[in-house]
């Protein structure tokens, strides 16, 4: 690796990281909005034109808390949980696609930070660990309300990963290939995934629900039962890297579900690709915020059935299908 490319490396790391930091304030900024509208009732619009700087007010204001630590937790692995969280949420990123390839001054950059042939596997190995910041809060809290909620996102973790490792087998097979880059582009030259895979796709976004823990999912929080779950001991910044990672994680399922089913940054020629591909995630994210509106919490036995009785069952057999069609069996 020469320095140039070394160099260009760090750069689009640091764009990567600002982009997502940036997203994440304004996308919990709209969450807000959209509530408020949904809800017939008023965001956040004191803070800066229509709003625009509540995201700065909040993030001022968790910074200047105190960083409560309860008196019998495990210091270390307390103060450790939320990093976990945030570091599993941004590692995603790096294999995902932005854009195709450009030239810049006789380079070819690519609009990721790596490429790798096993693309997919990487970024459900780094979303699984996120789960461990969750366990480790809630066990270092001494809380059992906190308890409870690390030991409901392993199980719900272990209860959606694998319909949702089910449901992306399929367009592994259409596209026989790992690599992310090379799926986006096989969609673009042949359509997208989403209508030959139009079930294990809702079966995918379902599923991202669960693994973001967002309503009708959010069983490892659940206000009305934990209290707050597993990030009910912490304050200050830390608490707030916990909302970091959630909201990373929810602009992250998006980008997935647009990469592996929606053409990634495939679109029409009148826009630049990479515009393409973040107005599909913005319709995703938008989608993620109206389900949040529109459907009460799920009971956690319920939550667990559905995941263990209904998607699990539906991929595998529509797997089952693909799987003949692609060997000629059908």
């Amino acid at each position: 690796m020469t320095l140039l490319d070394v160099v260009i490396l760090v750069v689009k790391v640091i764009i990567l990281i600002a982009i997502l930091l940036g997203g994440f304030a304004y996308t919990m900024l709209l969450e807000r909005r959209l509530l408020g509208f949904f809800q017939l009732r008023l965001g956040p619009n004191r803070v800066g034109p229509a709003g625009l700087l509540q995201p700065l007010a909040d993030g001022l204001k968790m910074v200047l808390k105190e960083d409560l630590l309860p008196a019998g937790a495990d210091p270390w692995v307390f103060r450790l949980a939320p990093v976990v969280s945030v570091f599993a949420a941004l590692a995603v990123d790096a294999v995902i696609p932005f854009g195709p390839p450009i030239h810049l001054f006789g380079t070819t950059i690519s609009l990721d930070i790596a490429n790798p042939n096993i693309g997919l596997l990487y970024a459900f190995a780094f979303s699984s660990l996120g789960v461990y910041g969750l366990v480790l809060a809630g066990w270092s809290s001494q809380n059992k309300y906190s308890l409870l909620g690390g030991v409901r996102s392993s199980a719900q973790l272990i209860s959606y990963e694998l319909a949702m490792g089910l449901s992306v087998m399929g367009v592994l097979m259409l596209a026989g290939t790992a690599n992310l880059e090379q799926i986006d582009m096989i969609q673009h030259l042949h359509g997208w995934f989403v209508f030959p895979q139009i079930i294990p796709f809702l079966v995918f976004f379902t599923t991202a629900i669960a693994e973001t823990n967002r309503i009708p999912f959010d069983l490892p929080e659940a206000e009305s039962e934990l209290v707050a779950g597993y990030h009910t001991e912490y304050s200050g910044i830390r608490f707030a890297m916990f909302y970091i990672a959630e909201y990373i994680n929810l602009i992250t399922a998006s980008a997935m579900a647009v990469t592996l089913f929606f053409g990634g940054w495939s679109g029409p020629a009148f826009l630049p690709p990479i515009l393409w591909f973040l107005i599909k995630v913005g319709i995703f994210v938008f989608v993620f915020i109206w389900i949040r509106a529109t459907l009460p919490r799920f009971r956690y036995d319920r939550l667990m059935n559905f995941g263990w009785k209904v998607l699990v069952p539906i991929a595998f057999l529509y797997l089952l299908g693909t799987a003949a069609f692609v060997t000629g069996a059908i």
